[in-house]
């Protein structure tokens, strides 16, 4: 494999070593990778060791510090649910739906960035992010802080305060939706450097989506949405659970990102 450690990062010499270096890691997009890094780090010595725990599987967003989501540079740590890119596509079904919500919640919220996007978006609102797991929340805190915003620890709704119930205009979940025996199916960087509580979802995948669908009619304003990402497969077991639950339903689907979103509306 060819070694960085020898060069300075600037010049076209350490540029085609450090895609050399990526493509030989297995990195697919090695030219683009080499850019993002070159252009983060602060010191040669500083994209050296980027270079380095990039090789070693460590993924491209934890390597510099940040992932980029509607156009926001979102703040990600280790132990941290790196944002996707198609989870842009909820948000942009959110802004859609209720172009005039006031009141945010990004519930299951990770790093924070559905909860930022929708608030750069909106404007002026009333923001809450909540998480069960104490790294997302000081990552999401830092990342919503511009925009006014709280964030939470507990599980699910049991984190919000009460004042919310019956207010929210969008309540967006990202819950862990994949099916237990299946996270070993899950792309190595996944497995390796996510939290499991981000990414498991039971049995079928769907636990934690049922019980947003049963808890989410409490907290929604009249005519507020819910808005939850699932897979292809999942998508007619979801709706019919947010049917039942009482919320008028439909899916999004992106052909574009691959992507599945359920959205309820509170009647």
């Amino acid at each position: 494999m060819p070694s960085v450690s020898a060069l300075p990062p600037s010049g076209p010499s350490s540029r085609e070593s450090v895609v050399a270096a990526l493509r030989a890691a297995g990195c697919v997009f090695a030219e683009d990778e080499a850019e993002l890094i070159l252009t983060s780090a602060r010191t040669p010595a500083e994209a050296v060791a980027m270079v380095e725990r990039r090789v070693a599987g460590l993924p491209l967003e934890l390597v510099v510090g940040w992932a980029e989501f509607r156009g926001l540079r979102i703040t990600v740590a280790p132990g941290v649910f790196v944002p996707r890119r198609r989870t842009e596509f909820l948000v942009e079904q959110a802004l859609e739906r209720a172009p005039g919500a006031t009141v945010v919640v990004d519930l299951c919220c990770g790093s924070g960035a559905v909860g930022a996007a929708l608030a750069a978006a909106l404007g002026r609102v009333e923001l809450h992010a909540a998480d069960i797991d104490p790294v997302a929340v000081r990552c999401a805190r830092g990342n919503i802080a511009a925009a006014g915003g709280r964030v939470h620890r507990g599980d699910l709704f049991e984190a919000l305060p009460a004042a919310l119930r019956g207010r929210v205009g969008i309540l967006a979940a990202n819950v862990p939706y994949v099916p237990s025996d299946e996270i070993g199916l899950l792309p190595l960087e996944a497995r390796d450097h996510e939290p499991l509580v981000a990414l498991d979802g039971g049995t079928d995948g769907l636990d934690v989506l049922r019980r947003v669908a049963a808890e989410a009619p409490h907290w929604l304003a009249p005519g507020g949405c819910v808005l939850v990402e699932t897979s292809e497969h999942q998508a007619p077991a979801a709706v019919d659970t947010f049917e039942r639950n009482g919320l008028t339903t439909r899916l999004a689907v992106s052909r574009e990102w691959y992507a599945h979103v359920v959205i309820g509306v509170r009647p």
